[in-house]
């Protein structure tokens, strides 16, 4: 009987987790982070392409974006929403880690995007520490490239640092290649309910969410070659984040259109987040 009581305790806490973690407040929590998330990437795709087209932006990750907005009086109340929206996006991803909101399963596969799930939830966790530090001017200041060399050269102390580095910069190079498969798959219209959407939405969200994908293998692959670079050379210097990737397009042959197209894809990037948060189903 005590088993049967315990069990019966262990299913009626599970049934009520589930039930927590498929309520609406987690369909809102989605839709706010993949707003925040879009405007996010939105406000870098901006910069780097005002100064594709006029020398007048600068290359920076999103953090730096956001300083923007950091000593003016209107910027405050932009912050505070952003924060908050990336914190909404950290407890989706979190949920769908934790409760397999998306039924992943147990398998293989299943658990590494799971771990991909909870690889985000941290990621923007960061991000909304971050963008609150910034309100009061406690921010850090320093580049996403500083702070990548910086960290590459303290595991690069660490039994095994250097494979370590190299490993993570093979997993980079990965999402960056996932990013393009998805482009040329356009396996992400499964998650939109295109009943809601009009013909003309979904043929153009379709082809502006591909170009926004490709924008981030762009991204994502130099940031990983480079850290696979930095472990093989054994220096930290060649390390870079997301305002080094779009540095090294702005310095390569033709860099200024090189730049704009990137940016661009930034952009569709942007606008393929905003699908997502009005379509996804969630």
């Amino acid at each position: 009987m005590k088993d049967t009581g315990i069990q019966g305790a262990a299913q009626s806490a599970h049934t009520a987790s589930q039930r927590a973690a498929n309520s609406t407040w987690v369909d809102r929590l989605a839709r706010f982070g993949l707003v925040a998330k879009g405007f996010s990437y939105g406000l870098v795709g901006v910069l780097a392409g005002a100064l594709a087209v006029a020398g007048a932006g600068k290359t920076t990750d999103r953090e730096g974006a956001l300083e923007v907005f950091a000593d003016e009086s209107y910027g405050k109340v932009i912050l505070v929403a952003l924060g908050l929206g990336f914190a909404a996006y950290a407890l989706w991803r979190l949920v769908q880690a934790i409760f397999d909101r998306d039924d992943e399963g147990t398998s293989a596969k299943g658990v590494a995007k799971r771990i991909g799930f909870l690889g985000r939830a941290a990621l923007y966790a960061a991000l909304t520490f971050g963008t609150f530090a910034l309100l009061d001017g406690t921010g850090d200041k320093g580049t996403e490239t500083g702070q990548a060399r910086e960290a590459t050269a303290r595991v690069f102390d660490w039994p095994a640092g250097r494979w370590l580095v190299g490993l993570a910069g093979l997993i980079l190079v990965g999402v960056g290649v996932f990013n393009a498969y998805r482009a040329f798959t356009q396996k992400f219209e499964d998650n939109w309910n295109t009943g809601k959407m009009s013909a003309a939405e979904r043929q153009w969200g379709a082809r502006l969410s591909s170009l926004g994908l490709l924008a981030r293998f762009v991204v994502f692959s130099l940031i990983g070659g480079f850290l696979v670079k930095a472990a093989y050379e054994y220096d930290a210097q060649e390390a870079i984040g997301l305002d080094g990737a779009l540095r090294k397009v702005a310095q390569a042959g033709y860099g200024p259109i090189l730049l704009g197209i990137v940016a661009a894809g930034l952009l569709c990037y942007a606008l393929f987040c905003f699908v997502e948060a009005r379509y996804r189903r969630v």
